[in-house]
């Protein structure tokens, strides 16, 4: 993957995602699988009807587990580091509606020791303040409080000590360096955390789904060598294309880079500049030449954020699309109603947020499966 690069921790160039499922050995979501999917759970998605998530690991045996009554249950999460955008949302939004529409328990797992681990200028202390706004942004979003165990391992970790032990003695140097690049330079946290990603897929005897983006694949190869000979089922995963930065199609936003990013905590004046200031546009050059010529919608950051995530309804994106093909929506017209989706959309969010205190003791210690959780050791 020369002209590309995916790992857990980067994401550079221009994704060939054919290649990339080929060279994970992951399989790609074919039509009657998605149909089986959306039939089950008696609905669509706006991420599967747009083929945004496109990648499997067994889902086909998911599914079937569901049929035959064995059930299944959910596990995503979120490192804390930089300030939450709108690109970590996206596993979180589909696994609250996979969580809604199998009426599934969901783990969300909060590593706060990965970013002190692997970024070197972070201090645990700053960790640990993101970690707090995090977890509010995370509730905010509305998953089921007594079917979700939201946990920070640094809290939860006495609780799994015993399950992870026997993970970690069964994963060896040479497998992690193989699969995560570790070199010299490595300290031996960043050795031992990948077995700390892994302990949420044995939180219960059935198997396990994990919605994420497929750069973070890697953290899952080890589980599915081990899992049966722990007496669990190997993790199943689904996963995402990626989120693409405002800066252009190439990569995915990131919060380290300001202008490749919307933020949760940005402000409407701040949406705004943002977005008529570095969305790449797949426009032309001059209002004569776009009237004549047309834009591109699938190089055009405004479009591919509508399609992927604010606008929901099929006719009215394919009538955007056709408008802005045919000339007849300037690039800066598409910006605005992206503005003013996002806006809203922040706008409701965030309230939301503001009001989720109750919300995030009972995902984390209160609701039905957290009190099941706390209860006993893995």
């Amino acid at each position: 993957m020369a002209d590309f690069k995916v790992t857990p921790w980067e994401v550079e160039g221009k994704i060939d995602y054919e290649k990339l499922v080929k060279e994970f050995g992951t399989k790609r979501m074919d039509a009657r699988l998605k149909a089986k999917l959306e039939k089950l759970a008696g609905g669509s998605h706006v991420f599967l009807r747009r083929n945004f998530f496109f990648s499997h690991r067994d889902l086909d045996l998911v599914l079937k587990d569901y049929e035959s009554g064995k059930g299944f249950f959910l596990y995503t999460g979120r490192s804390p580091a930089g300030a939450m955008t709108l690109a970590h949302l996206i596993s979180f939004l589909f696994t609250k509606w996979l969580q809604e529409k199998f009426k599934v328990n969901a783990y969300l797992q909060i590593p706060d020791e990965e970013k002190f681990l692997f970024k070197q200028k972070l201090s645990w202390e700053e960790v640990q303040e993101r970690t707090k706004e995090d977890i509010a942004h995370i509730a905010a979003l509305g998953f089921d409080e007594n079917r979700t165990f939201l946990f920070q391992n640094s809290e939860y970790v006495k609780n799994f000590y015993p399950v992870l032990m026997k993970t970690a003695k069964k994963i060896n140097f040479s497998n992690a360096k193989a699969i995560f690049g570790f070199n010299e330079q490595s300290n031996i946290g960043m050795m031992f955390y990948p077995a700390l990603q892994i302990v949420p897929t044995f939180f219960e005897k059935k198997r396990c789904l994990i919605p994420c983006g497929i750069d973070q694949d890697n953290y899952w190869r080890p589980q599915r060598d081990i899992a049966e000979s722990l007496g669990f089922y190997k993790t199943a995963a689904i996963h995402s294309a990626f989120f693409p930065p405002l800066t252009g199609p190439e990569g995915k936003m990131s919060s380290s880079i300001a202008e490749s990013a919307i933020f949760l905590s940005d402000d409407e004046k701040t949406v705004a500049n943002k977005i008529n200031k570095y969305a790449f546009s797949g426009g032309q050059a001059t209002v004569e030449e776009h009237r004549r010529l047309g834009g591109n919608p699938d190089i055009d950051v405004a479009f591919q954020w509508l399609y992927i995530l604010f606008e929901d309804d099929d006719r009215k994106i394919e009538k955007i699309r056709e408008q802005y093909m045919s000339g007849k929506m300037l690039t800066g017209e598409l910006k605005q109603i992206l503005i003013e989706k996002i806006n809203a959309f922040l706008k409701e969010h965030n309230r939301k947020k503001e009001k989720a205190g109750k919300i995030v003791e009972k995902m984390k210690y209160s609701g039905k499966l957290a009190k099941e959780m706390w209860g006993r050791t893995i």
